[in-house]
């Protein structure tokens, strides 16, 4: 800041009320001080000025680094977080990099607010977060813990899924069931009432699964043996997610069975692979730029003072997407 007011012959109070942008500069002199501040390479240290006035205005993101939906969300929390005059930082978990390695990395960081994209951990450890810092849980829902959340109606997704391949004429559909992944319970749950609203009970069957590609991949080699077993394929699958859908379609590919015209798939998310893959995916939608928007606002209101005390929850509403992996079955 010094070398930016001596080259441009003025105090440093007069550089510094130009990089705060506040009044008491002349448009001319604004001018001068930010060409020479170009000409000598200088940025203003917004962090350090931030941080000695007690605040980083920074919100940290932590996501699974595999998971095309928590990019989408990402995506959306951008903008919003910019939008309110906060930066942001993301923090992944990946294999041997757990959720509170990421979550500790975000605080040591000095993030005032930590955004959680699909959280494992359980409700304790949730609830001991918000009670350390403002936290924000996005896709699961998380009741008795102290922190606010951001989620689809799971049961209404699975209901729209379930209905469209019942409608086609599907009764052998499976589901592909998500483990501890966010929303998979609620998911599982749904799958078995549909079909026992559609009297189908006697076909009801739920693979153990994860939110990944691998569980698809298995749950395909695991239809292919039956099949060369001499049983019947089933006529339908509802993935946990898209990821697990796309890789029941690779194997399902490999092992030249037709989709949709000898088994349909339906995936939920509705992640951007779903629609730039070589077959678009039918799936549920959540809506991740909504989702987004409502995880930034409900950390910036705990932050500036302006939310209740009492955990808060949004529940929006997904839709099906119905693209080339559903059809009726063949007769």
């Amino acid at each position: 800041m010094a070398d930016v007011a001596a080259k441009a012959r003025v105090s440093r109070a007069l550089v510094s009320i130009v990089f705060r942008n506040q009044p008491g500069a002349s448009q001319k002199t604004r001018e001068r001080v930010l060409r020479v501040a170009d000409e000598i390479g200088y940025r203003p240290d917004n962090a350090a000025r931030l941080l000695a006035r007690g605040r980083s205005r920074t919100l940290g993101v932590m996501l699974t680094v595999h998971n095309a939906f928590h990019a989408d969300l990402v995506t959306g929390v951008y903008p919003e977080a910019e939008g309110l005059g906060y930066d942001v930082l993301l923090a992944a978990t990946a294999p041997g990099r757990g959720e509170s390695h990421a979550v500790e990395s975000l605080i040591s960081h000095r993030c005032e607010a930590v955004i959680l994209l699909g959280p494992d951990a359980p409700t304790a450890d949730l609830d001991a977060l918000g009670r350390r810092t403002v936290a924000v849980s996005v896709g699961r829902r998380v009741p008795g813990a102290g922190v606010d959340s951001v989620r689809s109606s799971e049961g209404k997704g699975v209901r729209q899924a379930m209905d469209h391949l019942v409608e086609l004429g599907h009764r052998r559909i499976v589901h592909i069931d998500g483990g501890r992944g966010p929303g998979s319970a609620e998911r599982r749950r749904a799958y078995r009432a549909a079909m026992r609203r559609h009297g189908l009970d006697s076909a009801m069957r739920v693979i153990p699964g994860a939110h990944t590609e691998e569980s698809g991949i298995a749950a395909g080699h695991l239809f292919v043996a039956e099949r060369d077993r001499g049983h019947l394929l089933p006529t339908a699958v509802f993935a946990g997610n898209d990821r697990c859908a796309m890789g029941l379609l690779m194997t399902l590919a490999r092992a030249g069975i037709d989709v949709p015209g000898e088994v349909s798939v339906v995936g939920y998310d509705d992640s951007h692979l779903s629609h730039v893959m070589p077959v678009g995916l039918t799936t549920v939608r959540q809506d991740a730029v909504r989702m987004a928007r409502y995880a930034v606002r409900f950390a910036v209101e705990r932050l500036e003072g302006g939310a209740s005390e009492k955990p808060r929850e949004v529940v929006l509403d997904p839709k099906l997407v119905v693209r080339d992996t559903s059809a009726p079955p063949r007769p």
